[in-house]
């Protein structure tokens, strides 16, 4: 069994509020959880408007489909025009 952690660094340059990030940050959390079978939990810069990190977890049998759901996670991440990833690390456990 491996468990796999991708935690991500956001960066939200238009968000003005905290209402406006948490607004910005559960339509992220919605897409990523309706396209792929991983936990997904704000982790970080919870009081900081323009700041988040996220936290998303997933059970596999192989490495190699860990991988390939967390690339897959990045590019959409990527391809979010509200948000900017600033960092991110992948680990296996």
């Amino acid at each position: 069994m491996i468990v796999g952690l991708f935690t991500i660094n956001l960066h939200l340059p238009e968000a003005d509020s905290l209402k406006s990030k948490r607004q910005v940050i559960k339509s992220l959390k919605d897409r990523i959880s309706s396209r792929y079978n991983v936990s997904i939990a704000e982790v970080g810069g919870n009081e900081l408007w323009q700041r988040c990190d996220i936290g998303i977890a997933i059970v596999t049998n192989e490495s190699v489909m860990a991988d390939k759901v967390f690339n897959e996670i990045r590019n959409l991440v990527l391809g979010t025009p509200s948000v900017e990833m600033i960092d991110s690390t992948i680990e296996m456990l």
